[in-house]
């Protein structure tokens, strides 16, 4: 048999590599006024950080399905009290780095970045018995939507329209509170984990549920009501809209879809632009709607083509 392969010292030339990144850094940061003489400290939020906290919840907001394999219930209280304790302080520190890099032009800003912090994290843990109160509606929802569901322990553990659901929840209460960059990246954990886009700016109402999930895209100012039920590659997005003064999007401006009560939206469908889908509506699979349509509607890619023309026909 013979001995393992000799390989000579490789040379990386690692002076070069990291002299260029160097170089790349400061072309980058120069213009945009990025070349800070304290430059030493991170500014930004981190996204392994924000992964630990939004675990920790999700333990403490279900401590005997997603809190520690040996947890016990008689210290139940004990360790949603301990973990909670602990993800706030961690969320502080990432809420005042998102402040302070926010108010990193404006000393007014800076002043009091400390105290602002606290305000929204002490803000943030009063919401949780209410995040609770939504998921468990949300739970139930999938639990009775799915006939394949066994119980409402396997929709909490298995399905990723319920993971979903429980990083929006949180992401929503951080994006309404004043930190947007946070919530955005609970949201992007949650994209990169279950393959549901939603952002952490949308409303969605009491028992939503989303079958499946996969590729399911819900847009910022998209505004869902109770009971909604969405199947994979559904999209709740924006038209192209022209730019306002200097070139800027008009960002401000509501700009995605209006969901009412009881509406089931089935897979594939695109429904573009500020329109509103009237309560108890269905929409069939792979409709194209940038049209609103009444209450009671049943849109289907052939009644598209023989009622209602304008709203258009996708594939």
């Amino acid at each position: 048999m013979s001995g393992p392969t000799y390989l000579p010292p490789a040379h990386w030339n690692l002076d070069s590599i990291v002299s260029g990144l160097r170089e790349a850094r400061v072309a980058w940061r120069g213009p945009r006024g990025r070349l800070r003489e304290d430059a030493g400290l991170r500014e930004f939020p981190s996204q392994e950080s924000l992964r630990q906290i939004i675990k920790d919840l999700c333990g403490a907001l279900f401590p005997m399905r997603l809190g520690p394999i040996d947890l016990r219930e008689e210290v139940e209280d004990f360790y949603v009290g301990h973990t909670i304790g602990a993800a706030l302080d961690a969320l502080l520190h990432q809420v005042g780095l998102e402040l302070q890099y926010v108010g990193r032009h404006d000393p007014a800003l800076q002043a009091d970045t400390q105290q602002r912090a606290i305000e929204i994290v002490r803000q943030f843990g009063a919401e949780l018995p209410r995040v609770r109160a939504a998921l468990d509606l949300d739970v139930t929802a999938a639990y009775q939507g799915d006939p394949a569901a066994h119980s409402v322990d396997e929709v909490l553990l298995c399905y990723p329209g319920v993971a979903a659901m429980i990083h929006h929840r949180l992401a929503n209460v951080l994006y309404r509170l004043g930190v947007p960059m946070l919530a955005r990246i609970v949201a992007e954990i949650a994209h990169a984990d279950t393959g549901i886009d939603i952002h952490p700016g949308a409303t969605i109402g009491r028992s939503f549920f989303i079958d499946h999930g996969t590729g399911v895209v819900i847009g910022e100012t998209a505004i869902i009501g109770d009971r909604v039920r969405l199947y994979q590659m559904v999209t709740l997005g924006a038209k192209r809209f022209p730019p306002g003064e200097n070139g800027e999007l008009k960002k401000g401006l509501a700009r995605h879809p209006l969901i009412e009560d009881d509406v089931v939206i089935y897979a594939g469908a695109t429904i573009l632009g500020r329109v509103t889908i009237g309560k108890g509506s269905t929409i069939g699979g792979n409709v194209w709607l940038t049209r609103s349509v009444p209450p009671g509607s049943n849109v289907t890619q052939a009644s598209l083509v023989s009622d209602m023309p304008d709203c258009g026909l996708g594939g």
